[in-house]
Order: C-alpha cells, then structure tokens, then sequence
C-alpha cells in the first residue's frame, strides 16, 4: 500500500500561515480516507508544534503527530512558492511534508516514516522534489526512497511458497565498521513522538561523521523501536553524543565515555558542529586523564544530573547551582513536609487541640514514654502520629545537607559532593540554616572544582576522586565556616527568622503581594523560581515548628502560582470569542495545569499576547498572595495544588483568596483582550 498517491500532494501550496497549510494537507488525508476526523487530527499536530515547532534548516517543514483521527501511517505532501514561516531560524519553508500516524500503529508500519526522515537530509532527495513538475512525479520520488508499507496477511492458510517467505526483521543498528583512520562514534537521538526529527537527527550525524573521516552508529529511541548500541560498539566508541528533548532510556550504558549532550533539532541543523565538539571531548579526555578519572564515577552515579549552562554567564550559572540544589531538595521538603502535616492532624484527632505541640515531643532515643521505637503501639493512634512526625522530622534533619550537597554538585560534579554535603550538616548543626546551606554548598564546590584541577602525578590520579578531592575540600569548607563564616551568617539567618515572625497585618500583606507578583511575572521562569526558592529554603529553616510563618510564606507562594493557568482557562471558558482555537484548546488543559500548582500551564497564553497576560497575572496573583499571608493559612508541602488541601492549616481561606486572585485576573485580561480591534487576527498570531 502506498504510503503517498498523486491526492496527497499539492504543488501549489496557496496558505500563508503554517495552519491554514496544515489544514489544506490534512483535507487531503480526508478525501482519500486516511484521516477519519479531521479537528482531532489537526488538534495533535498543533500540540506536537506547541512542543517544538518542526521547521528545519533547509527550506523543509515536517509538522506530523501520532493521532486517533488517522487510519493508517500516511503523508501529504505540500510545496509553497512564497515560503510559510514554520519556526525555522534561516527562513520559510517551501517543502511540507504532513506526517501522519495512528496512535496504534504497528512497528511494522512505523518503520517507513524514519525512512522518510532521513530522506529528507539528502540534498538530491529535495531537490528533485523542488523540481518536480507534477503530482506523479513527487509520488514517484517519495517511494523510491521509502517504498510502500508492508500490511502484513489475514489470518488464512497462505499457499506453500508465500508460507515459506522470509518474514522481514526488525532493523537493527548496525555493526560500526573498523576504520583505518578517524575516531568511533556512538550517539543516541529521541524526540517526544518519535517520528521525524528522532530519525533525521540520526542521519545527519551519521553522515557529518562520514564526511569527517570517523565511523559512528547510532540508536535511534523512536517510533519504529530501538535496537539498543551492543556493549562492544559501546566499549569501543571513543565519544558519545545525545540528541534528545525526552530522557534517554539507559543512559548509564555510556558511563565513563565523554558525552556531547545537546536538543535533537541542534544535531540536524549542525552534526558537522557536534561531530567536532565529539571528537575534541575524546582527545581532550586522551590528553588529559583527569578529566575521565573525574568524570567516569560521577556519569555512574546512577543518573545524578544538573542542568548547568558551562557556556552561560556567571549569573546564569549561579541561579542554576542554586536550582540544582532546590531540585534535590525538593523532594525532602515533600516527603517529610507531609508526613509531619499529616502527624499533626492525627495527633489533633488523638490528644485535642494540644496534639501538634504534645506530638514534638516523641523522638528515638530517650528512655522514657516518648520513644516511640520502644513503644509503639499498632492500635493507638497517638503511636502513629508519633511514627509519622519522627520519620518526617528525620527527613526535614537532611534538607540543609541536601541543598547544599548539590549546589556544589552542580558546580565540581561528584567531587563537590562530599563537602557540600557534610558543610549542610555543619551549617545545620550551628543554626546557620539554609543561608549557611548556600555558603557551604558554594564554598565546597568551587574548593571541589579547583582542587580536580590540579595537575598532579599520574601515581596520585586515580585516588584523586575518591581520597584526595573530598578531603582537602572537606577541610578548607568547613575550617573556614566552623572558624570565620558560621557565626555571621548563623546571626544574619536568626535575624531573617525574626523579621519573618515579625510580619503581621499590613506588612504580611505586602510581602504576599511581592511573592505572589514574581510568582505571576514570567510563569516558571527565572524571578518565579526565586519566589519559590525562598518559599522552600523557608520550609527548611522552618523544621519541625507548628507556628513557623515560613509555612504561611509556602501557602502565599503556592496560591500565587495557581491563578494564571486557572485564569486563563476561566477566561477563555467565559469569552471564547476573544481566544484563538489552540488557546481555548490550552484552556481545558490549563484546569488541570493551574489546579496541580504548574504555572506553566499558562506561558502559550503569554506567549501570545504577553502585555496584557503577564499584566492580568501579576495582579490577581499579586492579591492571592497578600490575602493568604493576611489569612494566616499554613502549608508544610512544596507541591500539589489542590491535592494537598487537606494538610493545610485553614485551607478554606486558602480557596477564598484563590478565588479571588482568579477573579481578579480574569477580568483584567477579558477587558484587555476586549479592547483589542484586531480580534478577527486572533487565529493568525496563535501560539502554536
């Protein structure tokens, strides 16, 4: 069966916009019986392009996506005079190729849209499509590169010559041939719908390591499957790249080879560029052995990861140390935060209104009633809450060292940890709390980083990592904290702690309208994540109290940052009119997005129209923000949304202000977005 035929091609393409030839192509599809419901259909390829749009250097644009509205894997095929602008940064595109796939689409069928990817890298391929004169001839170019899908029989007896034909094997990555010069490459590329660019960032590093004179194979996680790279291509690869936007499945396969880690889209607008960056990494890991023996255990560190920009500059950097730290943190804040909320309701239930303080009370090592270890009662629910509130405070015991453990692994890597880590403890243990977390953390990293760069005699090499590093920066952190830096910032935090406490009424107010407008400003970008770094650092200086105003800050901070999707998915629920198609289709996903704490849940409306959105967000949020921290409501959870309203403390104040923020929002942007006269180009400038 065809993959293409002459109704599925277009040779002049009349759209403007890259919808409009979305929709044009995609017709097609209908009136030869491949797409069964057309809106659907349409609806997931405006998602795939809100993921990362798919035009690609060259003049070509692939938009495609895996759908319920499409009947069999098939393609449309579009060329446009004037080019249609498709997101790509050197220019319009004049070569469409609409990808189409159903959601259930066997292997088999699959494997002849990775052909076409990787067709679309040969120049001869789409120059002979640009040249082509009628809808034959494009036909007839397409299935000489890709051929016709194989569907396999029905399920009746076969005569014997067919029974004895060879059943077609799945395609495997091949062997790396032995080179007599050049290096050997490995890569990895995926995409999130492992269609197109899965396959032709594959080929185009490939060749580019062709054209250089090295050999290189890679494993392509996509929609055909992937045949995993053997141990021995592994073993023998002197470097490694990965293009990818999903994680790479067994990554730790690669662990100890230096690694070029990039988005696909970089490896199919410039391979020759990574192939370089690949074969610089192994002669530098050649030249200098350092940097292997450092680098091997920490790649083996069971996927320990920071997303650190080397290339950014210094205040880039130093946000993403802090970050690193925050993510690993994160989950200690979660996981004890929560344990001790839900002690404290139980202890309430079991022990009165004095439950919560009587509760703090039960620990692991005294030798009378209160060690719950020794006394643990099954059926009492005072022992439970007693369990809940010691494992909960164990966790929060490990929210300072965690922080800045990986504040200095995202600065040294694996070297940064130990003194990162064991400065926490210290800086925790002399009440410096997560100011001190910081100061260690960075301190220890950068003492890590110097000291891995020593050269030092290749005898002392391969103990450097595991004796040297860790105990000279060990030492220099924590001789220089416990002697000069402990005690100024120790009276710096307890002087922060104070003033937090001190918040009541109107300034309590204020600081919830400056935390919950930077929670609103740039949705989950940089001045949102510091509002939520303080919200989180403030949950572990908090601890264990019942009444720490840090935990009416983390309330504050969450509200704030549920208004805009929320908002925008009211809005558009309201006064759709005023909304293109994909944003009120971002609207329904938004309930979701808003209700689950994801402010990210409304950047495409940003995105789109930023003047009037980021505006409305910053004032309700702002709103929502004062009116929690007036409120008073506690929150001892990072995350959640909605789902953790039953551990807060006051949590019907905490829909009340919500509503509000939400309120105020959405009126602002509806009466905006009502005085815009160019509504009727509402559809043209969507953010898809």
């Amino acid at each position: 069966m065809s993959l293409i035929n002459e109704q599925q091609v277009v040779l002049a393409l009349g759209a403007t916009d890259r919808h409009d030839a979305t929709r044009a192509l995609a017709e097609t599809l209908v009136a030869t019986g491949r797409c069964t419901d057309l809106e659907v259909f349409l609806g997931d390829v405006r998602k795939r392009e809100e993921t990362m749009a798919t035009g690609l250097p060259g003049g070509i644009a692939i938009p495609h996506a895996r759908s319920a509205g499409i009947a069999e894997p098939t393609l449309a095929f579009g060329r446009s005079a004037d080019g249609i602008d498709w997101g790509a940064k050197d220019g319009p595109a004049d070569i469409v190729f609409l990808i189409a796939a159903p959601e259930g689409a066997s292997e088999a069928h699959m494997k002849v849209l990775p052909k076409l990817a990787k067709a679309l890298m040969k120049k001869e391929f789409t120059g002979a499509l640009r040249e082509a004169t009628t809808e034959a001839e494009v036909v007839a170019i397409v299935e000489a590169e890709v051929g016709d899908i194989a569907v396999a029989p029905a399920p009746t007896p076969a005569p014997a010559a067919a029974a004895a034909a060879p059943t077609p094997e799945p395609e495997a990555v091949p062997e790396a041939p032995a080179a007599s010069s050049g290096l050997t490459l490995v890569g990895v590329t995926s995409c999130p719908t492992g269609i197109a660019h899965t396959y032709m960032a594959a080929e185009a590093l490939e060749r580019a390591a062709k054209e250089a004179g090295h050999t290189m194979v890679v494993e392509t996680q996509g929609s055909a499957g992937a045949t995993p790279l053997s141990a021995a291509q592994i073993a023998a690869a002197d470097a490694v790249i990965f293009a990818h936007d999903v994680e790479v499945r067994n990554a730790e396969r690669f662990a100890g080879k230096p690694i070029v880690d990039v988005g696909v889209k970089k490896a199919i607008s410039d391979g020759p560029a990574l192939v370089s960056q690949a074969v610089a990494k192994a002669s530098e890991w050649r030249t200098n052995p350092d940097a292997a023996v450092a680098a091997a255990p920490a790649a083996a560190s069971s996927g320990l990861a920071s997303k650190v920009d080397k290339k950014a500059g210094i205040g880039t950097q130093i946000r993403q140390w802090l970050m690193t730290g925050v993510s690993y943190m994160i989950p200690f804040v979660a996981a004890g935060g929560i344990l001790i909320a839900l002690s404290f309701m139980l202890a309430q239930i079991a022990l009165g209104e004095n439950g919560a303080i009587e509760i703090v009370n039960y620990n692991l090592t005294s030798d009378d009633a209160y060690n719950i270890a020794q006394n643990f009662d099954v059926l009492s629910l005072t022992s439970w809450a007693a369990l809940l509130f010691v494992i909960g405070g164990a966790a929060f015991g490990f929210l300072v060292p965690i922080l800045s453990g990986f504040i200095a692994f995202a600065i040294a890597d694996r070297p940064g940890l130990v003194p990162g880590i064991v400065g926490g403890s210290i800086a925790a243990t002399m009440g410096a709390g997560f100011l001190g977390g910081i100061v260690t953390g960075v301190l220890g990293g950068l003492t890590a980083k110097w000291i891995a760069s020593w050269k030092v005699h290749k005898g002392v090499r391969g103990v450097m990592p595991v004796v040297v590093i860790p105990l000279l920066s060990s030492l220099i952190t924590m001789g220089l904290f416990i002697t000069l830096l402990g005690s100024p910032i120790k009276a710096l935090s307890d002087g922060l702690n104070d003033w937090l406490t001190s918040l009541q009424g109107g300034s309590a107010f204020v600081l919830g309208l400056v935390l919950g407008a930077m929670m609103g400003f740039d949705l989950g970008g940089p001045v949102n994540k510091v509002a939520y770094f303080f919200g989180t650092a403030g949950l572990a200086a908090a601890g264990t109290a019942t009444d720490a105003p840090a935990l009416t800050i983390m309330a504050a901070i969450m509200a704030a940052g549920m208004v805009a999707p929320l908002a925008m998915a009211l809005a558009t629920t309201l006064r759709p009119k005023l909304f293109s198609e994909p944003e009120r289709e971002n609207g329904k996903a938004a309930w979701l997005l808003g209700a689950s704490f994801i402010s990210e849940g409304a950047i495409p409306f940003a995105a789109a129209d930023p003047v009037r959105v980021i505006a409305s967000s910053v004032a309700g949020s702002a709103l929502t923000g004062g009116l929690v921290m007036v409120f008073g409501v506690t929150l001892r959870a990072p995350h959640g949304g909605i789902w953790v309203l039953p551990l807060m403390g006051g949590f019907l104040w905490f829909l009340v202000a919500l509503a509000a923020g939400v309120a105020l929002m959405t009126s602002i942007v509806l009466v905006l977005k009502s005085r815009d006269k160019k509504l009727e180009t509402v559809d043209a400038v969507a953010t898809v």
